[in-house]
């Protein structure tokens, strides 16, 4: 056996992946920002099953010990925090989640809370439509993080949609759809039916249950105006 043999032998391949990652930024009341976290999740309950979510601690800036307690906490709501970020904390021991590191700080504006919203792991390729010429099932997840996603079709409940850009559905909308995941606010969603569980643009979302009754069963669009998102009829 040479030696190039026995260099491959011993040789570990790594890959780089790039994956959809949900960051969650406490902020102080913490007990206020978990009831409203119970209220998210009762509206959408096994949003979280299976999902790698990050945790932001750069607004809450709690100590070592507040954030096992939170770890803790997000655990016993079906949450698991695969990665923590907190400028100023160099370690945080073995038994919690690693620290991430250079990674975008996440924003809010002041006295405001955000809902979940998808982080991506890598640098956005130029903008570009995903045309969906199929219904999308019930369960089935679509992201797109390079531009808009256009739906012929129908969105099945249950199913999501993650859009860098805004999302267009021309049948009807009964799942989940998320614009501008990546930051941006101008991002607007669009569907000819409004049956949604949850509309989000940019972070800032409306439960089924937070539109108004108007707004459901018609076309809609939904946008964020002066850190309100606004769901709104077309007709």
């Amino acid at each position: 056996m040479n030696s190039a043999d026995t260099v491959q032998k011993k040789s570990i391949r790594f890959r780089a992946r790039s994956f959809v990652a949900f960051a969650l930024a406490p902020e102080a009341p913490l007990g206020e920002w978990l009831r409203g976290l119970d209220r998210w999740t009762e509206n959408s309950p096994g949003f979280f099953t299976g999902r790698p979510v990050l945790l932001d601690l750069n607004i809450l800036k709690p100590t070592a010990s507040e954030i096992a307690a939170l770890v803790s906490q997000l655990a016993e709501r079906g949450i698991r925090v695969y990665a923590i970020e907190a400028n100023g904390i160099d370690t945080l021991g073995p038994n919690l989640p690693p620290l991430l590191r250079g990674s975008k700080p996440a924003q809010t504006d002041e006295g405001k809370s955000k809902s979940a919203s998808p982080s991506e792991a890598r640098k956005p390729a130029e903008a570009s439509s995903l045309i969906i010429q199929t219904p999308i099932r019930s369960g089935q997840s679509i992201f797109h993080p390079d531009g808009d996603v256009i739906v012929l079709g129908s969105v099945g409940s249950g199913s999501e949609i993650i859009a860098a850009g805004s999302i267009h559905v021309y049948g009807t909308l009964r799942g989940r759809a998320f614009a501008g995941a990546n930051g941006n606010a101008q991002a607007r969603i669009f569907c000819r039916k409004n049956e949604a569980e949850l509309l989000a643009v940019d972070g800032w979302y409306r439960t089924a249950d937070d539109m108004e009754p108007t707004s459901r069963g018609r076309p809609v669009q939904s946008f964020l105006e002066n850190g309100v998102l606004w769901v709104t009829a077309l007709d």
